[in-house]
């Protein structure tokens, strides 16, 4: 396993995240614990989930089945940096979602329980809250590690302005603020590259690419599926809006020798500001068939190649609408 630090931090993780989201609703408990035991196996010590996942409102179940795994011992919680998320909704009362400082506080401390930890390592707001001045949010989370209940503080899904603000903010009360952020990104999805990856490498955050597969068109979805996300109407959808491109992508990854998760997987490794893409294994075949595209150096002439295929917004902006 190759490890690289999280952003501007000392932090060490694996390059590969395992995500947990169909632990509970798409993978038994049983399974679930054997594939992080799998992960853990293979070097990989970065897992990330959300007090939401299970998608039972309020019951936080991905987070139950982790806390009865790391209750296993063996070093399972020692070896593993657990990211988790704040915003969603676990309840139906007013202050049972968003990131007022006590939605923080209190999500906090039901995930701490859930996971049966005593600190989270990483602990990342799931959204934006425009509702929420930066300065509720920071003593909030400010609060929190001086408890010790968190080490670091993440982002996922915001603008590169939102970046931009909350480090500032962040930095006139001398606090670390963001180090990470988790985007939507992945070769048929690169939006990002116009701001919020220039704020990441601006302010020194590593990127946690959360679907890098495009719920499975990238990996093979010409290919019939009978099961799993491809086989779901709504990215069967996509993949005939996308056909033309998928079918020139198959045909580089068939010269190249590669399957196209792995090729997927291989391309985010190559940008510079990524840390680690989430992989979200539903059996231990998947998670071990993933570690391949840490082995495969895409060359310049095949980078070129995919660019054309999948071609981004035209780098970061403005110059990318400007001139």
């Amino acid at each position: 396993m190759h490890y690289t630090r999280l952003g501007r931090t000392g932090l060490k993780v694996s390059r590969l995240c395992l995500g947990t989201m169909n632990f509970g609703p798409h993978t038994t408990e049983n399974d679930s614990h054997a594939i992080m035991d799998r992960a853990l196996e293979h070097g990989i010590n970065f897992f990330d989930t959300a007090n939401v996942y299970g998608w039972k409102t309020g019951e936080g179940i991905t987070e139950q089945i982790i806390g009865r795994w790391f209750a296993k011992g063996g070093g399972r919680r020692e070896k593993t940096v657990i990211a988790t998320k704040v915003y969603g909704k676990m309840g139906d009362w007013p202050n049972e979602s968003g990131l007022s400082a006590l939605h923080i506080r209190r999500a906090c401390e039901e995930s701490l329980k859930r996971m049966q930890t005593d600190h989270i390592d990483l602990y990342q707001m799931h959204h934006i809250h425009r509702d929420t001045p930066w300065e509720e949010i920071w003593q909030a989370m400010e609060q929190l590690v001086r408890e010790g209940k968190v080490i670091y503080i993440g982002s996922s899904n915001f603008a590169g302005w939102h970046i931009a603000t909350a480090n500032q903010e962040a930095a006139k009360r001398n606090f670390t603020g963001l180090v990470s952020e988790q985007c939507l990104y992945n070769l048929n999805a690169r939006t990002v590259e116009l701001e919020v990856l220039p704020a990441c490498e601006s302010y020194g955050l590593g990127v946690i690419p959360w679907s890098p597969l495009a719920s499975g068109i990238l990996a093979g979805a010409l290919k019939k599926a009978a099961e799993g996300r491809r086989a779901e109407p709504g990215v069967q959808a996509r993949i005939d809006e996308n056909r033309d491109k998928l079918e020139r992508y198959e045909a580089l990854c068939e010269e190249l020798g590669e399957h196209p998760a792995d090729v997927a997987l291989a391309w985010l490794l190559s940008r510079p500001v990524v840390t680690a893409p989430i992989i979200g294994p539903r059996t231990m075949e998947q998670l071990d068939d993933s570690l391949r595209a840490l082995e495969i150096e895409l060359s310049s002439e095949t980078l070129a190649k995919l660019d054309e295929i999948f071609p981004g917004p035209g780098g970061p902006g403005p110059e990318a609408w400007a001139w």
